[in-house]
């Protein structure tokens, strides 16, 4: 057990779309090109915003959930990450209380008490005006033990506009106006139907930070912000996060990462590394050979807008086809279980995908499932125990289609929270592979990456 401390600061809002995600990426790429080693987090289940605040502080972003990671856990893994940094920047999802339920379980400000960090709120003040000081009087006594440090104001006017909201909240409230920014039109960041788009389907991410970094020296108080940040106190008797020495490489997993799957907590990989697995990068998109490997793993992504440019890679739907025939562990979620399916069909077009589980994916035009999962595992398979409870999250557009009814096909996954594949079923289970909709975190799942190696060095002995 250790103290640490370390200067952080949790930037959420009154709900999604209030342009936290605008203020955490301009925040964190400010001080770093302030010469200010920043570490970043992203609160959820969320793969798109986390690498985007990556890419803002220049170092590789982690996930935080209360959902799936107890209060120690949490704190374990912040002092991990943040080890050496001058500062933590972690973004909310959602508005500062949603939560699970009415009680506001695992919310961002259950995330901040956590983490005993001060909450620096985004507030969007279109048509908006005196309004502005009740909602932050609201705010700031919804819940004990939540530190609101200060409000930017978002999408404000004009001059005037800015001046109203500000005597108003100073008049009214004790929460401190740390800036006030224009509205910015076009977004600057591009969309599409999974939230923000891909940094690797899209190549101006730099110019687009660098500019949200001025818009943040220009409109807001950041030596004002680095001091509330500094304000937060030590965490105390704070425990490793892998208390245990890392196993000797003895089998090589490989794991896609290329522009049509690279969803992957990073943790995830250190789990599997740690357990004993050295990782090789591959891609789908590429026609060269692979090296020998012993398991393979298939996160989440976006196969369906790279769906053509897959489909014409015969050769390769053939070699994963092939590796799991001969009985190769291959894990795969959501974007990695829609490659392996026969079909991808987006609008009127149709694409043939690598066929190892019988089984069709077609595009809606709303999320299909979208949220936490609870699941219970019910068939023998080499990744997670039968009969245990496994937690994890999914969001996709895609739904699952098959000529047979859930009971006929070999799922191993009931659910208890979700949606899965069909008739509330996940986990399709054929030889060695294991595919689902449901994305899971290996802190959350202990016992997926020793498992996940055990079976590859069984299959690299057989």
């Amino acid at each position: 057990m250790s103290n640490i401390s370390i200067p952080r600061l949790v930037v959420t809002g009154l709900s999604g779309g209030a342009g936290k995600t605008i203020n955490s990426l301009g925040l964190a790429r400010a001080w770093s090109e302030a010469g200010k080693t920043v570490s970043p987090f992203k609160k959820g289940p969320d793969y798109i915003d986390a690498v985007w605040l990556g890419l803002a502080a220049r170092r590789p972003s982690s996930n935080l959930d209360p959902y799936f990671m107890q209060p120690e856990t949490i704190r374990s893994l912040f002092a991990h990450r943040a080890h050496l940094a001058d500062v933590a920047v972690i973004e909310g999802n959602r508005g500062l209380y949603d939560g699970m339920d009415v009680d506001g379980s695992c919310s961002t400000a259950e995330l901040a008490r956590i983490l005993d960090a001060p909450v620096l709120l985004s507030m969007d003040c279109t048509k908006m005006t005196r309004t502005a000081a009740a909602v932050l009087s609201g705010i700031a006594g919804f819940e004990d033990g939540v530190n609101l440090g200060g409000v930017i104001l978002n999408r404000t006017a004009s001059e005037r506009h800015r001046s109203i909201l500000t005597s108003s909240i100073e008049q009214y409230t004790d929460v401190p106006v740390l800036g006030a920014l224009p509205k910015i039109s076009p977004d600057p960041i591009p969309e599409r139907h999974m939230g923000l788009i891909s940094n690797r389907e899209y190549d101006g991410q730099e110019e687009i930070l660098s500019n949200l970094a001025r818009l943040m020296r220009d409109n807001c108080d950041l030596e004002r912000i680095w001091e509330l940040a500094c304000s937060a106190g030590p965490l105390t008797g704070v425990a490793p996060l892998w208390p245990e020495a890392s196993k000797p490489a003895e089998v090589t997993i490989g794991y896609v990462r290329d522009a049509a799957l690279w969803f992957y907590y990073e943790e995830n990989l250190e789990a599997l590394s740690r357990a004993g697995a050295k990782l090789v990068e591959l891609s789908l998109l590429d026609d060269s050979p692979w090296p020998e490997i012993h398991g393979l793993y298939l996160g989440g992504g976006f196969p369906e807008t790279l769906a053509e440019d897959l489909a014409s890679r015969c050769e390769m739907g053939q070699r994963v086809r092939s590796l799991s025939e001969a009985g190769l562990p291959i894990y795969a979620e959501c974007g990695g279980f829609m490659f392996l399916t026969e079909s991808v069909t987006w609008g009127d077009k149709t694409w043939p995908m690598a066929g190892v589980i019988p089984v069709r994916t077609d595009l809606c035009k709303r999320p299909h499932g979208l949220g936490y999962v609870r699941a219970e595992v019910l068939q023998d398979n080499p990744y997670h125990p039968k009969g245990s409870v496994l937690v994890g999250h999914e969001f996709h557009y895609s739904q699952c289609l098959s000529d047979a009814t859930a009971d006929a096909l070999p799922m191993a996954l009931r659910m208890e929270r979700g949606t899965g594949m069909i008739g509330g079923f996940d986990g399709y289970m054929v030889r060695n592979t294991f595919a689902c909709y449901t994305h899971i975190h290996a802190l959350g799942t202990p016992w997926w990456a020793e498992n996940f190696v055990k079976t590859a060095e069984a299959w690299k002995e057989g």
